[in-house]
């Protein structure tokens, strides 16, 4: 009788992958069946060859892949992690004001022999539990009830652990009806405000303003293949070239990944992923994570409430300082209809030296599609433009 073998969901880049790993099944179903024939150094060879190649391909993932990589179905999610890192786990459900949003899950529970609040984004892992959570969009009783557990947490003295994986705030007419960008923003402040300290985790997709509500810590952690951005890369390409088949540039124009990240100081470490990804080794991931944690908030011991605050206050003040240039995303269309306000509103200019009462906005809205002049005020500042055009 067949042995049944697990189904795997590969991604379209990895098929060499899936074929290998297609005939490693094959002849694993021929010796259980036949029994006497001993092909096991056959296995082994073209196990060696998988191993090699995923090692080759998750080297060099483009941000379009890796975002491909962030939104793997079995992936692991925010309750696999706490099953896996948190002891004597307790949930906590609504909000106070109107009700309970599946979206975000929080509760106490154990951390390595310490008391902690966990908050998350779950997106599920099932039709019937992705439904449930609203694949991992929240709506504002989710984001209310956030706050009220770090509001409780800061109450008691708990460190908290936030696990981002979400696509983005929920934009339904209802959620905006009840107060969406309110909820998040107070979220976000109640972030900042914390006496003690937070240790975030961008665990797979980090969307928007859904995950900045939860993600404004002391510490950003992101694993290797997890991303981070403003805006989906389809939404993004759907801006800039009106044509969402775009994303692959726009996912490279955007600087998404983790490895981008840390370089504009938006993330503080990158959390290493198994080979193939957090996918392929679930238990190695989370301990991963595990001990990333561990060491963050070790760091914060012995900090007092002022203190912690100071800290994360400083850590977003110095997101983008001491960059050597500026990128602008401008299509044609959008280029002829730029105002001076809008133009100034898009060059984050922050040397001092930068003479931007004397920058001809005419003649910078002219000479942008054509490449910045030497001679030009943008230039006097020590910085470079870039255009993506249509």
């Amino acid at each position: 009788m067949e042995k049944n073998v697990p189904v795997r969901f590969y991604l379209d880049f990895e098929k060499p992958i899936a074929e290998l790993e297609a005939k490693i099944n094959e002849l694993k179903a021929m010796v259980s069946e036949e029994g006497g024939v001993s092909i096991t150094a056959e296995i082994e060879t073209l196990q060696e060859k998988v191993n090699d190649l995923l090692l080759d391909m998750y080297s060099k993932l483009t941000p379009w892949q890796k975002t491909q990589v962030a939104r793997h179905p079995e992936r692991p999610h925010c309750l696999d992690y706490i099953n896996a890192l948190i002891d004597d786990f307790t949930p906590l459900a609504g909000d106070r004001y109107f009700g309970e949003d599946a979206a975000i899950v929080g509760g106490v529970g154990t951390f390595r022999g310490r008391s902690v609040m966990v908050i998350g984004n779950e997106k599920g892992s099932d039709t019937q539990s992705r439904i449930k959570h609203n694949f991992g969009m929240a709506n504002p009783e989710g984001y209310r009830k956030a706050v009220r557990l770090m509001e409780m947490a800061d109450k008691f003295k708990l460190p908290v652990i936030t696990l981002v994986d979400t696509a983005g705030a929920y934009p339904g007419v209802a959620a905006e009806e009840r107060g969406q960008a309110e909820a998040i923003a107070r979220s976000t402040d109640c972030c900042l405000k914390l006496g003690v300290p937070i240790v975030s985790v961008i665990i797979g997709e980090g969307g928007s303003g859904g995950a900045v509500a939860i993600a404004t810590a002391n510490t950003i952690l992101m694993l290797e293949h997890a991303i981070y951005s403003v805006i989906s890369p389809e939404g993004a390409a759907s801006i800039i070239w009106r044509d969402s088949n775009k994303k692959e540039e726009a996912a490279t124009a955007m600087k998404i990944t983790a490895q981008d990240l840390i370089g504009l100081s938006v993330i503080d470490q990158i959390v290493s992923e198994p080979v193939g990804g957090a996918h392929r080794d679930p238990r190695r991931a989370a301990k991963t994570v595990s001990d990333a944690i561990a060491k963050s908030l070790a760091v914060f011991d012995g900090m007092d409430a002022q203190a912690l605050r100071q800290n994360r206050y400083d850590r977003f003040l110095k997101i983008g300082r001491g960059l050597p240039g500026c990128v602008i995303f401008l299509s044609a269309d959008s280029l002829q209809h730029c105002s001076a306000t809008q133009i100034l509103i898009s060059m984050p200019f922050r040397a001092p030296e930068a003479q931007l009462q004397h920058i001809d906005y005419a003649r910078v809205r002219t000479t942008l599609a054509v490449g910045l002049p030497q001679s030009s005020g943008i230039n006097s500042a020590k910085r470079t433009t870039s255009i993506i055009m249509d």
